[in-house]
C-alpha cells in the first residue's frame, strides 16, 4: 500500500498555493503546535525546548497544545481543520502515519491527502532489554533460548501495535524464530515484568527503559540501529551483538502542516528548526535521554515516512496485526 508517496510531490507542488509575498510576514502572530502526548512526556519536552528557541527568533510565543487520546486522531484533526498558513501546526511520531493507515480499515484523516511534511525533530532507537541477572550476552544467545522454549519466551510492549510489538514481530522474523508477545498497557510496567523474569524481554527506548537501567534492574543486550549511541557507547548494535545486519527499530517525532501551506512558510519553519536542534543546549540535551537529533528537508521527512510505511504494512499484514 503506497500511501505515502504523494507527500514527496506535494512538498514540491504546494508552493505554487500562495504567493511569495504572503510568506515574508510570517509569522506575525502566535504559532501553536498541537500533538497527541502528554505533558511531560519525551515529545512534548523536546518540543517545549525547540518552541522556545523559535519563539526567541520569530519575537512571537510559541504554543504546545497537548490533545493526548483517540489513537491521536484528536490532534490530527484539529490541524486538519485549521487555516494552510502555518500558524497552526502537528507533531507527531512515525506510528500515526505510517502504521494506523494499515491496521484502522478507516480514519478520519488520510495522511497523504491532508498534512504535508514540515521538519524532523529527533529519531529514538530501541535497545533489546533483558533481565539484569540474565545469562544472555548475544542475539545469538536470546535466539537460541527462545527455540529451546518453543515458541514461550515471551516479549513485553506497550501494546498492540506499538512500536516494542512490531519490533518484537521483526527480531522474530529476521531469525526465524517464533515468541509469545505479551502486551501490557503501563510501559513502566513491562521493565518492571523484564526486571523480575515475569517478561523474557522488550524493546525499549532510552526514556521508556532507563530507570530500571540506571537501577540495575535490566540490561541492554543490543542496541536496534545502524550505530552505537553515544550516551551508551558501550552497548553494541544488533549487528555488532550477532543478530541480524541492518536490522534496525526506531521511532521518529516529526512537524507537519496542513496541506495548502505555502512552500516558503514551510521551508522558513524547517530551516528555523534545523537552526534550533544544532544549539548546543538543545543537541546536548537530546543526546543525554539516548534520542537522536534528526534535521533534514521536508522532503528527507516524506522519504522516511513513506519507508516506514512499508515496513510497518510489511509487517502488519504478516502478523496479521489490527487495531479495528
Amino acid at each position: 500500500m503506497k500511501l505515502m508517496s504523494t507527500f514527496v510531490v506535494a512538498v514540491s507542488a504546494i508552493a505554487a498555493l500562495v504567493s511569495p509575498a504572503s510568506a515574508q510576514k510570517f509569522p506575525d502572530k502566535a504559532v501553536t503546535v498541537i500533538l497527541p502526548f502528554p505533558a511531560g512526556t519525551g515529545p512534548d519536552s523536546v518540543m517545549r525546548q525547540v518552541g522556545d528557541k523559535l519563539s526567541k527568533k520569530w519575537g512571537q510565543p510559541f504554543i504546545v497544545e497537548n490533545r493526548p487520546g483517540a489513537n491521536g486522531w484528536t490532534a490530527v484533526e484539529a490541524v486538519k481543520k485549521a487555516d494552510p498558513d502555518g500558524y497552526t501546526l502537528l507533531q507527531i511520531d512515525n506510528l500515526l502515519f505510517a502504521l494506523q493507515p494499515h491496521v484502522f480499515k478507516k480514519l478520519p484523516f488520510d495522511p497523504a491527502k491532508d498534512l504535508v511534511p514540515v521538519a524532523p525533530l529527533y529519531q529514538t532507537n530501541f535497545f533489546v532489554v533483558v533481565p539484569a541477572e540474565s545469562p544472555w550476552k548475544t542475539i545469538p544467545d536470546l535466539v537460541e533460548a527462545a527455540r529451546a522454549k518453543g515458541g514461550g519466551m515471551t516479549f513485553g510492549s506497550s501494546g498492540v501495535a506499538s512500536h516494542m510489538h512490531l519490533g518484537g514481530e521483526m527480531l522474530e522474523s529476521a531469525t526465524d524464530v517464533k515468541m509469545t508477545h505479551v502486551p501490557i498497557k503501563d510501559t513502566p510496567q513491562v521493565f518492571v515484568s523484564v526486571a523480575n523474569g515475569e517478561l523474557d524481554w522488550a524493546f525499549g527506548s532510552a526514556s521508556s527503559s532507563g530507570p530500571m537501567y540506571r537501577a540495575h534492574k535490566v540490561k541492554y543486550l543490543a542496541l536496534a540501529a545502524p550505530k552505537r549511541h553515544p550516551t551508551f557507547p558501550d552497548v553494541p548494535t544488533v549487528a555488532e551483538a550477532g543478530g541480524p545486519a541492518d536490522f534496525e527499530l526506531k521511532s521518529w517525532v516529526a512537524l507537519f502542516a496542513r496541506t495548502g501551506t505555502p512552500q516558503e512558510i514551510v521551508d522558513q519553519i524547517n530551516a528555523d528548526v534545523t537552526e534550533a536542534l544544532a544549539e548546543a543546549d538543545v543537541k546536548d540535551r537530546l543526546i543525554s535521554v539516548g534520542f537522536t537529533p534528526w534535521a533534514d528537508k521536508p522532503a528527507g521527512l516524506a522519504k522516511a515516512l513513506e519507508e516506514d510505511s512499508k515496513l510497518f504494512g510489511d509487517v502488519a499484514k504478516r502478523e496479521n496485526i489490527s487495531l479495528d
